[in-house]
């Protein structure tokens, strides 16, 4: 459980370095297309900042929260332009009750249904989007983007938002700065593709590293209780992969230590693995680990299960 500012320090290091590069790329090649190599890497990079972002909030780099909010701000809101305050309360719920039908805010029923139950009571265009939902999935992660943003710049007024005119100022200006640049750099036809390249592979890169953790899993329904520990392994999965798939996920493959361990540095989650695992095993908990294509297939086949009701209506 202790910080680990060597590791942390190298870390953002590399990805200021990669947003700095990509940035200076955009500004040498001018308004050309081969913008769109740099968008594509700049998806990347945010990605990385939105993983940075949440070791940030789980309070992995620093143990003080002043220091804590201001990284977080500074890599969410400035950097990233998404609401940090937001997304900290957001995922804090999460944390508290993963693949909870009623407490889970992010297993509630959008344009995604995530339940036969839900499915059984969706209408319109999630009715419409539910029966086809394991198809649509992952086009619909290339918008995940912009609904951060969407959802950060509604989330302002709401009572739950502690500092709103001060994330509300670092939107603004890191919008400003984003599609100030791009227009003055680019032609208008450049600059729309660039932004829906950059923003498209960035939401399906950072919804590609999520997915995994706990569609599939197990779904707790209201009523059910569980203790803390089966609550969070037997909803939650790990994949495997090594060193590539553990810079790719920020560490996220390890999701089960992860909701464990919410506060535990990223480099000492491999450890807690093989120590978790074991115990599960001893108590005979059920611990699910998978590598990453078949973690998206076990999503997908969960997502067209639970569309069937929508599926047998239209008959």
């Amino acid at each position: 459980m202790a910080r680990r500012p060597v590791y942390y320090t190298l870390r953002f290091g590399a990805v200021a370095l990669a947003l700095v590069t990509a940035c200076t790329a955009f500004a040498v090649l001018g308004d050309s297309w081969l913008q769109l190599l740099v968008a594509v890497g700049l998806a990347v990079v945010f990605g990385q900042l939105g993983l940075a972002a949440h070791d940030l909030a789980h309070k992995q780099v620093f143990t003080r929260r002043r220091p804590t909010e201001i990284g977080g701000l500074i890599a969410a809101n400035v950097l990233l332009g998404m609401s940090y305050g937001w997304w900290m309360n957001k995922h804090t719920r999460h944390h508290a009750n993963p693949n909870h039908e009623e407490k889970d805010p992010d297993v509630a029923p959008n344009l995604l249904v995530w339940s036969r139950r839900q499915a059984r009571s969706a209408r319109g265009l999630p009715a419409f989007i539910g029966r086809h939902q394991a198809a649509l999935f992952y086009p619909m992660l290339t918008l995940e983007g912009f609904n951060l943003s969407v959802g950060s710049f509604r989330a302002l007024t709401a009572p739950s938002m502690k500092r709103p005119v001060l994330e509300g100022s670092l939107l603004v200006a890191h919008f400003a700065v984003y599609f100030g640049a791009i227009f003055t750099v680019l032609s208008p036809g450049k600059a729309v593709a660039f932004i829906a390249v950059h923003m498209g592979l960035f939401g399906l890169y950072l919804g590609s590293v999520f997915a995994p953790n706990h569609k599939g899993m197990h779904m707790i329904a209201e009523g059910q209780e569980l203790d803390f520990l089966r609550r969070q392994v037997l909803t939650s999965r790990n994949v495997s992969g090594g060193v590539v798939i553990d810079a790719l996920m920020g560490g996220l493959n390890y999701q089960i230590e992860h909701h464990l361990f919410p506060s535990m540095p990223t480099p000492a989650l491999p450890r807690a693995q093989r120590i978790t695992e074991q115990y599960c095993a001893e108590l005979g908990i059920p611990y699910h680990r998978t590598g990453l294509i078949a973690s998206y297939r076990e999503a997908l086949r969960h997502l067209h299960s639970v569309g069937q009701p929508l599926r047998a209506a239209r008959r």
